[in-house]
């Protein structure tokens, strides 16, 4: 599914998803799909809890989309974690019924981590949100890059 084929002429809520082994970070847009703000972390526990959890969110949000997260290696392949993620993914998509849109999540964490230190946030505090943090920029990446390709028709 391209950019254009889920954005085009719309209004809708995405949620966005940093997937790790022990926690998800989430975020959402704002209905017009503009900006993404982090929602927040959700520990993980077992696969079935974990796509209830997430389900019920899209529910109580009505999302439309998902934007998951896709670690790539640094030269653009697919490795076992990737897979890993995308297994997950088709899941999430089986149980929510949404659309699932791959992004690409390289250097998301480590841009996270940056913001957070140049904020002077503890260990513990960033612990606590980088999860959610790089689920943001793993969002808004996609969001600018489907309005990019929304004006530039």
């Amino acid at each position: 599914m391209t950019v254009n084929e889920v954005y085009e002429g719309t209004f809708m809520r995405i949620m966005g998803l940093d997937v790790g082994e022990k926690r998800i970070g989430i975020a959402v847009s704002d209905p017009l799909g503009w900006t993404a703000q982090g929602h927040s972390v959700l520990k993980r526990t077992t696969l079935n809890n974990d796509l209830a959890s997430l389900q019920e969110l899209c529910q109580q949000l009505e999302c439309q989309l998902l934007v998951i997260g896709l670690p790539r290696n640094m030269n653009g392949t697919l490795g076992p974690k990737a897979e890993e993620i995308q297994e997950f993914a088709r899941s999430l998509q089986d149980r929510t019924g949404l659309p699932v849109v791959y992004w690409d999540e390289r250097l998301t964490t480590r841009s996270a981590e940056r913001i957070l230190l140049e904020a002077d946030m503890s260990r513990r505090r960033r612990k606590q949100v980088i999860d959610k943090v790089a689920a943001v920029h793993i969002l808004q990446g996609y969001l600018d890059a489907a309005a990019n390709q929304k004006f530039d028709k």
